[in-house]
């Protein structure tokens, strides 16, 4: 309801009269609370406990007999709620005098005295047990009990253990297993009686389920593992024996009527399935997603495959089939994804290389031993020996295996599993190195004899079979320093009249060299807008200061050799202008100047700032882990080839030969003046050998 008065609108608020109190009625409440806060004063809480004695308890006693439990969670419910209040009126003494003197709080006080005064007076505490333990008998038995009550007493008790478990397991707990032990002894010895083994096993699986779904939903959940225990030590431990040789049922009445249900090949098939599981999620690569590491992802292949040897010794005792559906699933996973052959041979290069950190020769021989596994799981172990060749080339010429013993056992392994056929070519490899050594040898001997001038080059000549060898039908064309080429050609003169039908190419995407390189004095500042060749790895200054002349030895690639000895004519070349004058392959050229993206307007200039403490700095070429796609897709086209056309014999053979070259040049890397320094490299040639032919 509303008055308009002029253009204000007021409003009408109908409020409650005040409650009157005579003064009599207010003096009362007052001196019942003056004493209540005097007793407060004087630390007394006789009054809690006058409660809790005459009022409580003697109500709980005398419901004893009828309708206890309900009573006490009664009294429970209302002593709580009655604490809470009281704790919220006294909460600044609870902050302050129980914090500062260490004495317990009045919620905690109160559940003390609830504890000591009414539920473990005289004959409640064992009332109260028994009570609970009759609850649950009768629930065994398969009558319907007052589930929610059961609940709440075991949740006082806890309640009252004060964040421990100590009243709940003393006046419950244990007296509950005890009481559940001696249940399912006679309940074993019944069953037993009654049932074949079959029908046994299906009642136990039931009590398991039961016990564990009680404990669960009105016993404290922690409850739940200690019982189970029980149900198992009462049922199966103590009857497995009896169980297996029951005379009507048992797996020898079984075994005697073809009873044998396929029940071992269901856990068999369900392993599997699991397992399938688990190894597609470590091989297969989804949609969009970056190509995997090859290490981790053999590495995680040997841990699953560890894992579930683990299982098959252990859980299956080494059965049959179980070992056969962990190989079989291996070998369907392995080969979902076509990159394995090619990871694999990465993963035992890897652990073949010289500098891996923290594994023993034993540890190593291990690891092989857990890649062979794997390794008999391949469909394709033809591209894994294509792969395989490729990697041990490079480790045989850079001289980075770890071992020769280590490179052939694992050889041996391979011969082991495959033939002689499978291995020929990588022992044709180091039959390979070994002659060439003797090679030079004779070359060097030559050289003295007859004084060929080399031009200060050393050169290190290995003559390797093209058959045996991952090299390329037609040589990449290079155009190679003239102190290199010279050196070449004076042992190429000399090869050609020991072994005459021979012809020698080289192979330049193979080689290394060693340039000695030297800097001047003097800095210069790098013009804007050029890409400067950095040589800086990491280090920097060398002994003497910078401002002395600086004298390193670069090990390089073949194809960066050749690109330094560039700036020995001029300062400064663009991109276009070293592919036209060197006539390197744009994709290893990119990685020699280790850009990935250069444009042909891009300008390089050495780094004449450029310091290190060591004297021998190695340049490392970019190198992608693993294959790329059109690399990955050449050597599938060889494979493919190679597995159509099969020869018995070969009209002629190709050797290829790395050539370690020491070439003297006018000036340094810096274009230092009238200063003499040498370069050394390694370059790659193969040796194309003539036989006669020969008609099968």
């Amino acid at each position: 309801m509303s008055l308009r008065s002029g253009k204000k609108d007021t409003k009408m608020r109908i409020r409650a009269f005040p409650m009157t109190m005579d003064d009599k009625y207010v003096e009362d409440i007052w001196n019942l609370l003056k004493n209540a806060i005097q007793e407060i004063q004087k630390k007394n809480n006789s009054v809690v406990q006058e409660h809790l004695i005459e009022k409580i308890r003697k109500d709980v006693v005398n419901s004893l007999n009828n309708n206890f439990l309900d009573t006490l969670n009664a009294a429970w419910n209302d002593h709580q709620t009655s604490m809470v209040m009281i704790r919220d009126i006294l909460m600044y003494m609870d902050r302050v005098y129980v914090q500062q003197n260490g004495v317990e709080n009045v919620y905690n006080l109160g559940l003390t005295l609830f504890r000591d005064l009414v539920v473990r007076h005289g004959n409640i505490r064992d009332h109260l047990c028994q009570t609970l333990l009759t609850l649950v008998r009768r629930e065994r038995k398969g009558e319907v009990v007052d589930r929610m009550a059961i609940r709440n007493a075991c949740q006082m008790l806890m309640i009252l253990g004060i964040d421990k478990r100590v009243v709940y397991e003393e006046d419950f707990e244990k007296h509950f297993l005890e009481e559940s032990a001696e249940f399912y002894r006679l309940e074993g010895q019944k069953f037993l009686v009654e049932n074949s083994a079959s029908v046994y096993i299906q009642k136990v699986e039931a009590r398991i389920n039961e016990e564990s779904e009680r404990a669960k939903h009105y016993l404290d959940p922690t409850t739940e593992e200690p019982i189970v225990k029980v149900v198992e030590e009462e049922l199966i431990h103590k009857h497995m024996k009896t169980v297996v040789e029951m005379e009507n049922s048992g797996v020898i009445h079984m075994l005697k009527h073809n009873k044998i249900e396929d029940g071992l090949k269901t856990v068999c098939d369900c392993m599997r399935g699991y397992l399938r599981e688990q190894g597609k999620a470590l091989v297969v690569e989804e949609e969009g997603e970056s190509s995997k590491n090859p290490i981790s992802y053999i590495q995680s292949l040997l841990d699953l495959k560890d894992r579930f040897d683990h299982f098959l010794n252990n859980s299956f005792n080494n059965d049959r089939l179980f070992k056969q559906a962990i190989s079989l699933e291996f070998e369907h996973f392995l080969n979902l994804n076509g990159k394995s052959p090619e990871f694999l041979s990465l993963f035992v290069d890897d652990k073949l290389k010289k500098g891996v950190k923290g594994l023993s020769e034993q540890e190593v021989e291990t690891v092989l031993d857990k890649c062979m596994v794997l390794f008999r799981f391949l469909q394709e172990k033809d591209v894994f020996e294509r792969y395989y060749k490729q990697h041990l080339a490079k480790r045989l010429l850079l001289g980075k295996s770890i071992s020769d013993d280590s490179e052939k056992n694992m050889i041996s392994k391979l011969k082991t599993e495959c033939g002689c056929q499978f291995t020929s070519k990588l022992e044709g490899m180091f039959k390979d190195m070994s002659l060439s050594q003797s090679t030079n040898d004779e070359f060097k001997q030559h050289i003295s004899n007859n004084q060929i001038n080399l031009m200060g080059v050393d050169l290190v000549v290995r003559v390797l079979t093209t058959g045996f060898w991952p090299t390329q039908a037609s040589s990449p064309k290079c155009t190679i320093p003239p102190q290199a080429q010279h050196a070449f050609d004076c042992f190429k003169r000399f090869y050609l009249g020991c072994h005459s039908g021979r012809q020698l190419t080289l192979q330049p995407q193979l080689g290394t060299a060693e340039l000695n390189a030297t800097f001047p004095p003097s800095k210069k500042v790098g013009i804007p807008g050029q890409v400067n060749l950095n040589f800086d790895l990491k280090c920097s200054g060398v002994e003497g200061g910078p401002s002395e002349i600086r004298r390193h030895i670069f090990q390089v690639s073949t194809y960066q050799m050749c690109l330094l000895m560039l700036f020995n004519r001029q300062e400064r070349w663009t991109y276009e202008e070293i592919s036209q004058h060197t006539e390197i392959p744009e994709r290893d050229l990119n990685r020699a100047l280790q850009s990935l993206a250069c444009a042909q307007t891009d300008v390089f200039s050495v780094n004449e700032q450029f310091t290190s403490k060591l004297h021998r700095v190695k340049i490392q070429t970019v190198l992608a882990k693993g294959e790329m796609e059109p690399e990955r897709k050449e050597t599938r086209n060889k494979v493919d080839e190679d597995r159509k056309h099969e020869y018995p014999f070969s009209c002629f053979g190709q050797l290829e030969s790395p050539l370690r070259l020491v070439v003297p040049f006018c000036g340094s890397v810096d274009l230092l003046h009238n200063e003499s320094s040498f370069c050394t490299a390694n370059i790659i040639t193969y040796v194309t050998v003539h036989f006669d032919q020969t008609k099968t």
